[in-house]
């Protein structure tokens, strides 16, 4: 039944050394934007098919209309130098051009709701997308990873913005081409030589453009774990968490220095990339100039010597601005949607990532735990660089019983929680509930069978009543259970009492939905106030079959720990228990106490056999009870600790 977790690598050299290879990957990088720009199409005809179309059709139309405007005014001057052309001609053409004019203020406008709209949709979309993927992931491992980190903030902007700006892009390479072929057709039929000469000027643009756009979005990730530190220190100089300490310790200004030369490593990776996008930019404008100006002066030349009339003339200047402007706004257009692509890169690898950990095709069903939860053989490590934290772990967790995990810091014990909770795999060995292992079964049927209050507990800026409820949502709409959960933790009078009861906020950062006249409605808790709030979560599971409560009473004073632990006791009956306690006093009624030392168990047994046995628990305990005895003999604590 043990397993070991294997790994298995893919070695490139012979793809590498392959020139089919080489060609197959060459055609594979070319071949991921186009891949990743029918994704984000896809995104957008799902997130609002009927907006789409009405935007791609208003989008389009506004490309045609400076050519139609262009014709028009042609015709109409053509027709004022000719004594022969009706006046009803010459209205008709006017009232054409007054159309046109009200079609290109209006239009645009529609185009710019309709895109707002477009955004507000596919964001909606694509963020749900998001985080359906990252709800999927099984274990902790990828929120460890500095590089997921950096990848998932990246996914975070592109979400809300790459697959309308990769539909954008091709709508306004769709309007630019229209625009461009019919101003090209119009100067085609003045000067083909011209014509030619205006499209190739257009070449350097486009190049110097896509350039630009892949130094751009190579730049967002070489900078992200920089932006990601700058943010982490902003946050502790604006977070009510850190306020005190950084006021008490006079730590303000070195926080701020820190975050002033993250700061200013962005600005300047940032400014080389403006320098250089500057200096080509500017260089294209005058080239631009230059391919305009012998333009005119040819035109000027060819309607001095009457082979150009004044509404060719017209024409001919209004196409060769509209070419180059269209011409730079398709470089503009094909280079934020190139870098649009590369951004979607990192959403689409979040969103295709697949579970962090194996999930089984057709689990196994979990039984009511009946017998125990046994560790078999157990290693682990969070990776091969790092050193074993579980080292051969053999242990027994019978059903009904308490049993309790002392050690030092860094033994293993919350480690050894993770493990039992599956937010790992062990790296060799096998954790098994009731023969069956964990691995086998589906990891969210596991965690509904667990209660759990961890030392690190979460303090949610939610209400009373909702921060007890998301132990099970189930009682979201049971107040009975969410009061009985805060009776057992000893909070039921305090949340009573507050402004709104269990309907309180608890929190400073924002107002109430319901209260927002009001700002001191807001109550802010204790740190044991917040764990007692913790444990209730916890109670609210008070049915599953393992209890794991990991230094449920770190944050509380003697009386409140105290207060908590017979209450553990007292509803503990014949429940499965995982205790994790520095204080060794209030794990001494446990069924079974298992000593970790440096990843391994190194004594189990109750109580008074473990005192017996003058081991390294009875060293640890005694130590514990030296720091509790008082000089006076009658001190009420010097009693009873053995």
């Amino acid at each position: 039944m043990t397993r070991s977790r294997a790994s298995a690598s893919v070695s490139g050299g012979a793809l590498g050394a392959d020139p089919a290879g080489g060609t197959l990957l060459r055609r594979a990088s070319l071949l991921r934007p186009l891949r990743h720009a029918a994704r984000a199409g896809a995104l957008a005809v799902k997130a609002a098919p009927g907006l789409l179309t009405v935007y791609v059709v208003v989008t389009l139309t506004v490309g045609a209309l400076p050519v139609v405007t262009a014709w028009l005014t042609k015709l109409a001057l053509d027709g004022l130098m000719d004594s022969s052309s009706s006046t009803a001609t010459l209205v008709r053409l006017a009232s054409g051009l007054a159309a046109v004019g009200v079609a290109a203020g209006v239009m645009p406008q529609a185009a710019q709701y309709l895109r707002a709209e477009m955004d507000r949709a596919v964001g909606l979309l694509a963020q749900d997308r998001l985080f359906t993927a990252v709800n999927s992931f099984v274990g902790l491992g990828r929120f460890e990873s500095p590089h997921f980190l950096d990848r998932l903030r990246l996914a975070q902007q592109a979400s809300g913005m790459v697959p309308n700006q990769v539909v954008n892009g091709a709508l306004g390479l769709g309007q630019a081409a229209i625009t461009i072929s019919g101003f090209l057709g119009s100067l085609y039929l003045l000067s083909p030589t011209m014509t030619a000469l205006v499209l190739v000027a257009g070449a350097p643009a486009l190049a110097a453009e896509l350039t630009l756009s892949r130094r751009r979005a190579h730049l967002a990730w070489d900078i992200g774990p920089t932006e990601r530190r700058e943010a982490f220190y902003s946050g502790l100089l604006s977070s009510v968490d850190a306020a005190k300490e950084v006021r008490l310790y006079g730590i303000g200004s070195f926080l701020q220095g820190r975050m002033l030369v993250d700061r200013r490593a962005a600005n300047s990776a940032r400014r080389n990339v403006d320098r250089r996008e500057t200096f080509v930019q500017s260089a294209l404008i005058l080239f631009a100039a230059l391919v305009s100006g012998g333009g005119l002066i040819w035109a000027v030349t060819a309607a001095h010597a009457g082979r150009l009339s004044v509404g060719d003339i017209t024409i001919f200047i209004a196409a060769v601005a509209g070419v180059q402007a269209s011409l730079v706004a398709v470089a503009g257009h094909l280079a934020g949607t190139h870098q649009a692509l590369m951004m979607f890169d990192h959403y689409h690898w979040v969103i295709a990532a697949g579970p962090d950990l194996p999930v089984p095709v057709s689990p196994r069903p979990l039984p009511p735990l009946r017998r125990e939860i046994e560790f078999r053989d157990v290693w682990f490590r969070y990776s091969e660089e790092h050193p074993w934290v579980l080292r051969g772990v053999n242990l027994s967790i019978p059903h009904g019983k308490a049993l309790a995990l002392v050690g030092l810091n860094g033994s293993g014990k919350s480690t050894l929680v993770k493990l039992l909770c599956r937010f790992y795999d062990p790296t060799r060995g096998a954790i098994l509930w009731d023969g069956v292992d964990l691995r086998d079964i589906d990891p969210a049927e596991l965690r509904l069978r667990i209660g759990a209050a961890f030392q690190d507990y979460m303090s949610y800026d939610m209400t009373a009543a909702e921060n007890i409820g998301l132990g099970d949502l189930e009682a979201f709409d049971a107040p009975e259970q969410i009061h009985a959960a805060a009776e057992r933790a000893g909070m039921h009078e305090k949340l009573s009492g507050l402004p709104l009861g269990y309907d309180t906020l608890l929190s400073r950062k924002w107002l109430m939905k319901s209260r927002q006249d009001d700002p001191a409605i807001g109550v802010v808790l204790s740190g044991g106030q917040w764990q007692r709030l913790a444990l209730a979560r916890a109670f609210l599971r008070n049915s599953r079959d393992l209890m794991v409560l990991d230094e449920p009473s770190a944050g509380l004073d003697a009386e409140a720990e105290h207060e908590i632990h017979m209450s553990l006791q007292r509803h503990r009956g014949n429940r499965t228990s995982l205790l994790i306690s520095h204080r060794l006093g209030t794990l001494r009624d446990a069924d079974v106490i298992v000593v970790l030392a440096k990843g391994r168990i190194v004594e189990q047994g109750d109580h008074r056999s473990l005192m017996g046995a003058s081991g390294e628990y009875a060293r640890l305990f005694d130590m514990q009870a030296v720091g509790y005895q008082s000089a006076e003999k009658d001190e009420p604590t010097a009693t009873g600790l053995r």
